[in-house]
């Protein structure tokens, strides 16, 4: 299993402060943003992770992270020059995973819970992670049926079938690398996570997991305090 940290992006929503760093650099209580979501890879033993990083601040990144040795690991770092949706993360990943799977997180997701198990013990196809959310319309939403088997996900949809949303933690066989390679572009000009889960889901090997522990799409300042809050309150936990 190898690992992808999606960093890119501008980071619009948290201007002015993203005007001079990258959202995913920014702290999150005592620590960058970006250690939240690689702590969860390396808890689940990935020992090669890539990291998809904006041309603006890669000397930013290199100088935080370096080889990965640090921790534990090995870093790879690829550029995404603009932000073309998520599913764009394994076009530029291709030579990154080969014939590996891959567990992709975004680089402003925080998750309470331990995904160890889910990562180590995944075999084939795809497994994706939802959560009941106040705002669906917001994310990618997962339809169900009456035994929860996901029906379909729909992209940010006007009248949600569900509330729950699928979170920024994706799990995908080497096949991931031809199905986004044959994603086109959405009116919105991204290749859409959701389309590409949604090759998987008619195939009939999606898995739809479920978040248990908080989890925090750190895109926003309501969002980005929540996060931080809760990362306190979790520190001072530990150390009482």
């Amino acid at each position: 299993m190898k690992g992808i940290i999606l960093a890119g992006g501008a980071g619009t929503r948290l201007r002015p402060v993203t005007k001079i760093t990258s959202k995913q650099l920014l702290p999150v209580y005592d620590k960058p943003m970006i250690f939240y979501p690689l702590e969860t890879l390396l808890n689940a033993g990935i020992k090669e992770i890539l990291i998809i990083i904006a041309p603006e601040n890669a000397g930013d990144f290199l100088n935080l992270l370096g080889s990965g040795k640090e921790f534990g690991c090995k870093f790879t770092y690829e550029i995404q020059d603009k932000p073309e949706g998520l599913a764009q993360a394994f076009i530029i990943g291709r030579n990154f995973i080969d014939d590996d799977n891959v567990t992709m997180i975004l680089g402003d997701n925080l998750f309470e819970d331990d995904f160890a198990q889910d990562i180590q013990g995944f075999q084939s196809g795809a497994r994706v992670f939802a959560k009941q959310v106040p705002d669906p319309h917001r994310f990618g939403v997962v339809e169900f049926d009456e035994n929860q088997k996901a029906l379909s996900i729909i992209e940010k949809p006007t009248n949600p079938k569900s509330n729950y949303s699928v979170t920024g933690l994706y799990i995908y066989d080497h096949t991931v690398i031809d199905k986004a390679a044959s994603l086109k572009p959405s009116d919105r000009g991204e290749y859409e996570i959701t389309d590409l889960n949604n090759l998987y889901l008619q195939e009939g090997s999606l898995d739809v997991a479920f978040v248990n522990g908080r989890w925090f799409d750190t895109g926003t300042f309501e969002s980005l305090f929540d996060a931080t809050v809760f990362a306190r309150e979790r520190t001072l936990s530990k150390q009482s």
